[in-house]
């Protein structure tokens, strides 16, 4: 009875998902009068990107989300553990593989893999699948060949490089990488009384966790767009080295959704294709949104290495691939 009426005096309270979306339906709803409410044009372009990076992604972001939710509710722990190959060597390419099967972008793939590790999965697994889900599923590629037509080398030169990136990443975490530096998602918070009551506490808890960080990762994004001088773009598309090192850079700090960036890649006509390449490879792999992202996941320790290194990677990679089947 007292608990009754402690519920009835504390009322109504505002949660974390109820502010977060309120928060997306002003954005949505008010995105013409936001953008029209800045008198300065830098920020009226900054404002659009954040809301252009943050819409892009939010459905993608939904759909990372339910999966993982479906995944920890449904998915018996067995079932993952007999999909994969015993020897964790060889459960990193069939990891990376079966990232063709989400038609998602980054923002999906990093609750889903939280959701991998926390049943079971053996980390390198998860983190290549992580990398190759947002890279080589049938959407991107489609994009890619719509966006480069006459071109179908870039689709293939994108697939090998990107899949050779997630496995090399997965394979290096295997050898190089320590517990300490990876905290591991804990999901014993959101076991429910029901399969469908974990489904709704994991949705929940993801939704409202990852969406705060994609935020997080788009006011960074319209930041380095607005700061960033056309000029230098132009300068230095004229050498090979650098068009290439600046694409992927600017990758980085773009932060566009997998899905539309193979379109953007093709506007850069005045660099070469394998720095479109290094575009394409390394965008959905190391972005400001997704590196917020993986730091509210898995930990600063695990960010602060893993980015840096799976640019590296794919920067060198595409250098390869580029020179293998874009030359």
């Amino acid at each position: 009875m007292s608990g009754a009426v402690s519920e009835t005096k504390r009322g109504w309270r505002l949660t974390g998902l109820e502010a977060l979306l309120g928060l997306t339906a002003v954005v949505v709803i008010g995105q013409r009068w936001l953008v029209d409410s800045f008198t300065s044009p830098a920020l009226q372009t900054g404002a659009t990107i954040f809301v252009s990076i943050f819409v892009q992604a939010l459905p993608f972001l939904v759909l990372g989300v339910l999966l993982s939710a479906a995944i920890a509710a449904f998915v018996p722990p067995t079932l993952l553990a007999r999909a994969l190959p015993r020897n964790r060597s060889a459960a990193v390419p069939v990891a990376g593989a079966c990232g063709i099967l989400l038609p998602g972008c980054e923002c999906a793939s990093v609750p889903v893999a939280g959701s991998l590790m926390a049943r079971g999965v053996a980390p390198a697994a998860a983190l290549t699948f992580l990398l190759s889900a947002p890279a080589i599923n049938p959407i991107v590629l489609v994009s890619t060949f719509v966006a480069f037509p006459g071109q179908p080398q870039m689709v293939l030169a994108r697939l090998v490089a990107s899949f050779a990136t997630a496995v090399i990443m997965g394979w290096l975490w295997l050898r190089f990488g320590r517990p300490e530096w990876l905290r591991m998602p804990s999901r014993t918070h959101l076991q429910g009384s029901t399969s469908w009551h974990t489904f709704r506490l994991t949705a929940t808890h993801d939704f409202v966790h990852a969406g705060g960080f994609l935020v997080i990762g788009a006011l960074a994004a319209a930041v380095f767009n607005v700061a960033m001088p056309p000029q230098w773009i132009d300068a230095m598309s004229a050498n090979p080295l650098l068009a290439i090192l600046a694409m992927a850079t600017l990758a980085v700090l773009l932060s566009i959704c997998s899905e539309a960036d193979a379109f953007v890649a093709s506007s850069f006509t005045s660099f070469s294709l394998t720095a479109r390449l290094a575009f394409l490879v390394v965008g959905p792999m190391v972005d400001l949104k997704l590196i917020s992202m993986q730091t509210g996941v898995f930990g600063r320790a695990f960010a602060v290495r893993f980015a840096p290194t799976t640019f590296v990677v794919a920067v060198v990679l595409s250098i390869l691939v580029g020179g293998w089947l874009l030359t």
